[in-house]
């Protein structure tokens, strides 16, 4: 059986975390995800990094 979520339903989601974490902890949770993306994106190809320089 697929899960289906409107919108509704996400949006109590959205209210119970910020509820949980609070506005400014989730902001640097974010920021820790970006940055760790980034850094990944950069390990798996050094060479592509090295050649545009």
């Amino acid at each position: 059986m697929p899960l289906r979520m409107g919108t509704t339903e996400l949006i109590i989601i959205l209210t119970i975390v910020i509820l949980l974490f609070g506005v400014g902890r989730i902001g640097k949770i974010a920021g820790e995800l970006g940055s760790g993306i980034k850094a990944f994106r950069e390990g798996i190809a050094p060479e592509e990094s090295d050649n545009t320089k």
